[in-house]
């Protein structure tokens, strides 16, 4: 009998040591794992710990700075993402070849709080809205020191060729956002496949390259900021976060119009837990959460959950939410075919080579 109630005794206490494991950690056992990809400085990350303590899934965040780098990565990284963050010629790209899995949007029922007009402006990219989850959009412009720069001049791209400001000027170190500088500048199609177009491009970016300072993606603002630089080429959200606090720096669209871009959550063929996945996308969309994430980063949130509970100043910011009059002189960047991505590659790096 002895031996008996030792048995039990063992048996009861390892059921113990079970349930106490099960109650502390089994949840994210049983309900996996995901791993996230993602544009850089894009998610307030005190949000991925409130998603593992809610659903038991854990979160296992990368990210780049550019939409190039999160394209090689996939394709080449060991990693199965579950999860991808990725503009609208990126996610084209993807869809065209078969590497996008469609969103159940009945298991991302909060993707309701997605306002009307940013579905509709995700489908320059995903006409029949089956693979995206919106996340931030905006625009590309110029961020600059308006004590130190002729505002005169600002209005225009042709800015970035001006001597005046050799070595304080800030371009993107993104290869697509760089060319709709003299894309723009020279009146084309910023979607242009014609080489000639492309080439002209290509050979103003050479020629400014001994004015430019740095090539820079999210921290070209701060240089702006901290004195370092009087120009950048920088997206909108940026702009915002740089003018706070700072009367001097201010914002501006050129005339000659530039790039409409727009940042969406899909999943990618290689997920091993749609589900997760799924829950996660629906995580984001949640009003309070989306809240947490916009004023953690302040780009434009195309939440109208969000948008709606903002103080009227804040709706009415042209850095956040950009006016129609902004908006029509933007286009959006579309996926060109591998020939052209191709041409980029090179054409960027002989830029660079330089």
């Amino acid at each position: 009998m002895k031996n008996v109630r030792k048995s039990v005794s063992l048996v009861l206490a390892v059921a113990m040591v079970l349930g106490i494991f099960a109650l502390s950690g089994c949840g994210k056992a049983k309900n996996g794992s995901i791993n996230v990809l993602s544009l850089g400085d894009y998610i307030d990350m005190n949000i991925l710990k409130t998603f593992e303590k809610e659903t038991g899934i854990e979160v296992k965040y990368d990210e780049l700075s550019t939409n190039e780098d999160i394209y090689t990565k996939l394709q080449t990284a060991s990693v199965k993402y579950d999860v991808l963050c990725l503009s609208d010629y990126m996610i084209e790209r993807l869809m065209n070849e078969g590497r996008l899995l469609e969103v159940d949007y009945n298991n991302v029922p909060e993707s309701k709080n997605i306002g009307e007009r940013y579905w509709k402006m995700s489908e320059e990219f995903d006409p029949e809205r089956k693979y995206n989850v919106p996340h931030f959009y905006g625009a590309i412009g110029l961020l600059y020191n308006s004590k130190k720069v002729d505002e005169t001049k600002v209005k225009s791209w042709n800015i970035l060729w001006d001597e005046a400001y050799s070595q304080r000027i800030i371009m993107q170190n993104s290869m697509r956002e760089a060319f709709i500088v003299p894309l723009s500048l020279l009146g084309y199609d910023i979607n242009t496949t014609n080489l000639d177009e492309l080439n002209k491009a290509k050979d103003m970016l050479i020629k400014q390259k001994p004015l430019v300072q740095r090539y820079l993606v999210d921290e070209a603002r701060d240089e702006v900021i901290a004195g370092n630089a009087d120009i950048a080429v920088v997206y909108s959200g940026e702009a915002y976060i740089g003018t706070q606090g700072n009367p001097d720096l201010r914002f501006v669209i050129p005339d000659e119009g530039s790039s409409f871009w727009f940042d969406s959550w899909v999943i990618p063929d290689t997920s091993q837990n749609k589900a997760g996945a799924e829950a996660f996308l629906n995580f984001l969309c949640r009003k309070d959460i989306a809240t947490l994430n916009f004023e953690a980063i302040y780009y434009s949130t195309p939440n109208q959950a969000v948008i709606d509970s903002l103080d009227e100043e804040l709706q009415n910011n042209s850095e956040l939410f950009l006016s129609e009059e902004q908006l029509a002189r933007c286009h959006s960047l579309k996926y060109l075919g591998q020939d052209i991505a191709d041409y980029y590659n090179n054409a960027w790096k002989e830029i660079k080579a330089e």
